[in-house]
């Protein structure tokens, strides 16, 4: 039978070098997609190793080179509370993995405002959902990600929504102020599930035995409150990809390399 569009699927690369050119080459392509008839393309990034590493190989793509990145508009599902050219940032790995070497203008790259702007915690958050209601649709006051791309951690976190925590049940806001992260640095602001399940495509990119068990986890529906990953999802795609090594407790049925 048919897969649903809407399934999920797990795409396996052997190396987490050849995923991160795997999910740059669907990348490229989606985004041309997206803006050849001039449409905007609006696109959540996220943080760690693989993060920066898929952004790296779409700088190294020619087909860079080809995008209206006018058209192109540039957010985080996350952010860590530190000042903007902190090494701990997720928009300053983006700027120096891809953002700093495209032609994308600086009025499309929504960063999440640090303390050396003055704003508290807080007023960051909700700086950040204004920023956002600026892009709205006609269904909620943000914009619809053509791709949202998810780190997953060992834990089965996304963004800065961890296991058994009160914000990966608000479904009332769109972003909020995360105090004592289980993981460092404690200060952080987060989009919501509502907002990250409302992108068309979100496209999960993880590696390493240690992150097998969440995948695990996640693909067999557990429960979203203690596996955040469990509960993302896009629209129209929603797809988990992996290396060999985090590939291990995947059901081959659940395998897709057409995609």
């Amino acid at each position: 039978m048919p897969v649903s569009s809407a399934e999920k699927r797990v795409v396996v690369e052997a190396t987490p070098t050849a995923l991160a050119h795997r999910v740059a080459d669907r990348f490229l392509s989606r985004v041309r997609a997206r803006t050849r008839n001039g449409r905007l393309a609006h696109i959540a990034l996220t943080g760690g190793s693989m993060g920066g590493a898929v952004l790296r190989a779409t700088a190294e793509d020619p087909r860079a080179a080809d995008i209206d990145w006018s058209l192109v508009h540039f957010w985080w599902g996350d952010e860590r509370f530190v000042p903007r050219d902190d090494d701990d940032r997720n928009s300053l790995q983006s700027r120096q993995a891809l953002l700093d070497h495209i032609a994308v203008p600086a009025e499309n790259v929504h960063e999440v405002s640090g303390p050396e702007t003055g704003l508290t915690l807080d007023e960051s958050a909700a700086a950040y959902a204004e920023e956002l209601a600026g892009f709205g649709t006609t269904e909620h006051p943000w914009p619809s990600f053509a791709v949202c791309f998810l780190g997953v951690g060992p834990d089965g976190h996304i963004a800065s929504l961890f296991p058994d925590r009160d914000e990966v049940t608000v479904t009332d806001a769109a972003v909020l102020a995360v105090r004592d992260s289980p993981k460092p640095p404690p200060e952080r602001v987060t989009l919501t599930r509502p907002v990250l399940n409302s992108s068309k495509r979100v496209w999960l990119v993880l590696t390493g035995a240690d992150k097998a068990s969440a995948l695990g986890l996640a693909l067999a529906g557990a429960s979203y409150t203690s596996v955040p990953a469990a509960g993302a999802k896009g629209r129209k795609r929603t797809v988990f990809f992996v290396d060999e090594a985090a590939a291990s407790e995947v059901s081959p049925d659940l395998i897709d390399q057409a995609y």
